[in-house]
């Protein structure tokens, strides 16, 4: 008997299929109700590690203390995979560095520039008393990032734009790695500006220099975004609204 009414064995079978179903309804009603306040969800964000450091740090972790119950998904990506990520739909939003590819039906808002800087070790301090030709800095050994990089791009572009064929005696992956190369003597590193840091490195001017870059927030406008990933966006953009609309 359900409800004071009895049922054939044949409704006892349906009703127990019934019953299953309204609870699934229910909770997926009250999963959708806590993501819709905040409460839980999950936002996934593909950023770069010039941006990470530069923009998104002091932004997660304010989100983190503001929504405790929401789950942060970094995917740390150069510029190329962030933008295919967002396309796919794997990630909500993307934090890239300029330069980028501004077509199809991604949308961009510029966030902060930064420029890059050229340092070197104690060894070299001296070359920090003058002003360098680029033919100058180009006959030390130069590290940077990988061939794989918007950075390693932009790079090549500029030197090339000036009649230097751009050939760094030493890649790497990521930027964290060239201070420590830089500080053990093997080489002059380029280095973008948030990715510095302070302590026994020289900055060196060249009569030449970087053009600045900029870090961007990148939205995919053929996909809506969550609860969650709406709020960060929401932040992120307040926190930047200086160059918000600025164009790229």
């Amino acid at each position: 008997m359900k409800n004071g009414v009895t049922l054939t064995p044949e409704g006892e079978i349906l009703y127990e299929h019934i019953s299953k179903a309204v609870e699934l309804i229910t909770e997926g009603e009250d999963e959708i109700s806590k993501a819709n306040d905040l409460q839980s969800g999950t936002v996934t964000i593909s950023v770069t590690e010039t941006a990470l450091h530069g923009v998104m740090l002091p932004l997660l972790n304010e989100f983190h203390e503001r929504y405790p119950g929401i789950k942060i998904k970094l995917l740390n990506h150069s510029t190329p995979q962030a933008l295919t990520a967002l396309k796919s739909g794997i990630a909500n939003l993307a934090v890239v560095t300029t330069p980028i590819s501004t077509e199809g039906s991604l949308n961009f808002h510029k966030l902060r520039e930064f420029r890059e800087l050229i340092i070197c070790s104690t060894k070299l301090k001296d070359l920090a008393k003058r002003t360098l030709t680029l033919e100058e800095l180009c006959s030390h050994p130069i590290i940077s990032l990988n061939r794989n990089t918007r950075t390693y791009d932009f790079y090549s572009d500029f030197f090339f734009q000036h009649g230097i064929d751009f050939q760094p005696d030493i890649e790497v992956a990521t930027a964290d790695q060239i201070m420590p190369l830089v500080k053990s003597n093997l080489g002059i590193g380029l280095i973008p500006e948030p990715m510095a840091q302070s302590g026994d490195v020289y900055i060196l001017k060249t009569d030449e220099e970087f053009p600045k870059r900029s870090i961007v927030l990148a939205e995919n406008a053929d996909k809506k975004l969550n609860a969650a990933a709406t709020e960060i966006q929401k932040m992120i953009l307040k926190k930047c609204n200086m160059f918000a609309n600025a164009e790229i």
